[in-house]
């Protein structure tokens, strides 16, 4: 027993070596490629659609009223993005019906590298919405003292994103191996039940925090009016 894939060797020469976090990251993003191009190669606009393009706008307009519940007014600017971060780590957690696969997410390096998406994507969404200037004065705000706890906090949400999803995902598949060894017919059926539901609420989490950052970085640092203008 493995507590992350990390462990699972595929092929090594010397240092290099190819194991099932790297194997299986990029045969998710392979499936979820290839799954998007084939559902939106034929697109319908009239009453007769397809079962996948159905499937397809009730997950678009899922994901749309959440980031609008969130608080951002155009949800079509930052959807690629936070859907691309929950359709991952959901699909990750699909696939642990398939006998042998391990959910990529069970790596710490898999969860610090979507942690570290979300710390890039929140400064670059926060810029483009009220500017470089604006979004580094909130960073003085209320008083300059406050520089370094902003920054500080700007740099703990990301460890506690990583390590959130990452504890959450291991705790899984290792009791799940644990009940597999001691009552290998009843629990682990169960448990895989409820392993694929904590990981589609992990999806939900996680996809939802990274939009709550980014709500955060494009509203809070947009520039005031000037005193003339209307509101």
């Amino acid at each position: 027993m493995h507590l992350s894939p990390d462990a699972v060797v595929f092929w090594q020469s010397g240092f290099v070596k190819l194991n099932a976090t790297i194997a299986y990251t990029w045969g998710l993003m392979a499936v979820l490629a290839i799954g998007s191009k084939l559902v939106t190669r034929k697109l319908a606009t009239g009453l007769q659609r397809s079962r996948w393009q159905n499937l397809l706008e009730i997950i678009v307009s899922g994901i749309n009223k959440q980031i609008e519940e969130v608080g951002m007014a155009e949800p079509g600017k930052y959807i690629g993005f936070v859907g691309t971060l929950f359709l991952f780590v959901a699909t990750a957690t699909l696939f642990t019906i398939v006998p042998g696969y391990e959910p990529p997410t069970g790596s710490l390096s898999t969860t610090a590298a979507l942690a570290i998406c979300v710390f890039v994507a929140v400064p670059l969404f926060g810029i483009e919405a009220g500017g470089l200037r604006e979004y580094l004065k909130a960073y003085l705000q209320p008083t300059v003292i406050m520089l370094p706890f902003n920054i500080i906090s700007e740099l703990s949400r990301t460890l506690a994103l990583a390590i959130r999803l990452f504890g959450n995902m291991m705790s899984g598949t290792l009791i799940l191996a644990i009940l597999l060894t001691i009552t290998p017919f009843i629990f682990p059926i169960a448990m895989s039940a409820l392993g694929l539901l904590t990981g589609m609420v992990q999806a939900y989490i996680f996809s939802i925090l990274a939009t709550v950052y980014i709500a955060a970085a494009t509203q809070v640092r947009k520039p005031e009016p000037a005193s003339g203008e209307k509101h």
